[in-house]
């Protein structure tokens, strides 16, 4: 299948079907990593100013790096022979949480590293599938979707990895569980209603709501800093484009518009820009790293080595 299909794929339908987004994802990775492998990552500790995270196969492998604001100093963080993605930084900056099929019979388990790529440690263990972890905003717990019990559903569990609990119970797929900045909030994507939308619901799980509905996929919410708004990447307009809304699902707005791939929208901690990747200049689905501003003008490449993506900005700068 080529790159852009499969990954136009994983951003459809069946996304969040049974086969489910972490094979998708892990296939996507494995055909960028067949014809990339660019080198131009040094390893070693990470810099206080090497703020943007993001997920390349520069190197041969899908590893985890960081960089500068302006996309210079490229540092690998991870170097292993398997496929690593899904990082996010803890809200003070100092560890980092990602998922990696490191563990035999190849399903993907949650981890977590100091932020210069140290002291990596295995948070689950078991023969489903643990993806995108995400931090609550005070450091101490991590949400994450798995299919341990049948469906993607959401859990949560200590940052240790201990007492993981389902919050919710459904019969359709629910991944990329977001806290809000205040934490009272999740916001997530699923497919219970046909196609894949966001919702969001209280942080024990209770009063689900839908936040998007239309004919199309909606999905990756992104909470702003100041919780008032969520971006998210939709193929209702034909390509996936990176869009924003309120927190209530009101004024829904784009911010891209090209036929492009552009997804994976990250807030800077002032609010003020956001991340994305993109295949606009290198189109076939080989991504590349973009910063915009919040109203989605003065799109800017960071980064130039092909297959680069999953971008996160540091909550504490520079």
């Amino acid at each position: 299948m080529p790159i852009r299909e499969g990954y136009l794929k994983a951003l459809g339908r069946d996304r969040l079907t049974n086969r489910a987004f972490a094979v998708w994802e892990s296939a996507l990775t494995l055909t960028m990593l067949g014809i990339l492998s660019c080198g131009g990552g040094a390893t070693g500790p990470a810099s206080p100013l090497s703020p943007i995270m993001f997920v390349s196969g520069r190197d041969g492998g899908a590893e985890v790096y960081v960089m500068s604001v302006d996309g210079s100093n490229p540092i690998r963080l991870t170097n292993n022979a398997v496929v690593e993605l899904g990082p996010a930084w803890s809200p003070d900056g100092k560890r980092i949480t990602f998922y990696a099929y490191r563990d035999p019979p190849g399903t993907p388990e949650v981890y977590i590293m100091k932020a210069d790529g140290s002291a990596q440690t295995e948070l689950t263990n078991n023969p489903a599938s643990d993806i995108t972890p995400a931090w609550s905003p005070d450091g101490q717990k991590l949400l994450f979707s798995s299919n341990r019990d049948g469906p993607y559903q959401i859990y949560v569990m200590n940052v240790d990895g201990s007492a993981p609990t389902r919050l919710a119970n459904t019969s359709s797929n629910d991944i990329s569980p977001r806290w809000s900045p205040d934490g009272r909030k999740i916001a997530f994507e699923s497919s219970r209603d046909g196609n894949v939308e966001i919702y969001v619901m209280s942080a024990d799980g209770s009063a689900q709501t839908r936040l998007t509905n239309n004919a199309f996929d909606d999905h990756e919410p992104a909470w702003s800093p100041d919780g008032e708004k969520i971006a998210f990447v939709s193929s209702r307009d034909g390509a996936p484009e990176i869009y924003v809304m309120s927190a209530d699902g009101s004024a829904q707005t784009r911010l891209t518009n090209n036929a492009a791939i552009d997804g994976a929208p990250a807030w800077s901690p002032d609010g003020q820009k956001i991340l994305f990747h993109s295949d606009r200049d290198r189109f076939g689905g080989i991504l590349e790293i973009y910063v915009m501003n919040a109203d989605g003008s003065a799109p800017t490449r960071l980064t130039n080595t092909g297959g680069n993506w999953s971008p996160a900005w540091s909550p504490v700068g520079p």
